[in-house]
């Protein structure tokens, strides 16, 4: 049976690590990842598309807290790098359960359990029918693992980067929805407003990447049921920035 059409043939997926904690706010929720793991292979079951994922590590380690309790700014940094590979890992294991063929590759090298960033073969990989979760942000403090989509986006020449939240948001809007009962949802907007507006989507340098090599971008509740897939199908989910 040949499989549907997507919006997009290839798409990289950026998930916070905050979202693999579920309600218990740090550590894994197995439960939450499976939940994520299931739509990831639903879709690639269904669709013709080529799905790479970024993993953040906010729920285990950021490196911004330990530069705040007053540990050199770097070290706390590549601390988050490393949590990101616990959660990669997580994430693979739970696809692979699902019969959804995996590649971790991590911008540190721990051959071990990883293989290393190397885009030729990322994109190999993904013809091949495999999600590559790209683990250890850039592998430099100092960048977000939101500009590591960004740069992940660009580097393998995907049609979008789908910014996945996790807290009820269901794209950008004019003001914090959770404080501002006022604030109103926006169904797309520009590169431009968000950095100029500060509008909570992404940082900076991550929307300026996006923008210099006019990568569209989408936010949404990853979490919602069926979001993943109506986005993929063409439905008006989230918030697009381009």
């Amino acid at each position: 049976m040949a499989k549907a059409t997507a919006r997009w043939s290839r798409v990289l997926l950026k998930v916070s690590g905050e979202a693999f904690a579920g309600d218990a706010g740090y550590g894994i929720d197995g439960s939450v990842v499976q939940r994520i793991a299931n739509d990831i292979a639903a879709v690639r079951a269904d669709h013709d598309i080529e799905m790479a994922i970024v993993v953040g590590g906010g729920n285990i380690w950021r490196g911004m807290s330990g530069a705040g309790a007053g540990m050199d700014r770097a070290q706390a940094d590549y601390m988050g790098m490393l949590a990101t590979v616990i959660n990669a890992l997580a994430l693979q294991d739970t696809l692979e359960q699902l019969g959804q063929p995996t590649r971790v590759q991590s911008a540190i090298q721990m051959a071990q359990v990883a293989e290393p960033y190397i885009r030729r073969r990322a994109v190999r990989h993904l013809e091949k029918g495999r999600v590559v979760i790209f683990a250890a942000g850039t592998g430099n403090p100092f960048f977000t693992t939101d500009t590591t989509a960004a740069l992940r986006a660009v580097e393998i020449e995907a049609g979008v980067l789908l910014k996945g939240t996790h807290s009820g948001t269901d794209g950008i809007y004019t003001a914090d929805p959770r404080k501002d009962p006022s604030a109103t949802k926006l169904d797309e907007v520009s590169y431009l407003d968000v950095l100029n507006q500060g509008l909570k989507a992404m940082d900076s340098t991550a929307i300026t990447l996006c923008m210099d090599n006019a990568l569209p971008i989408v936010m949404f509740d990853l979490t919602g049921d069926g979001n993943l897939r109506a986005l993929l199908e063409g439905g008006t989910v989230g918030t697009l920035v381009r």
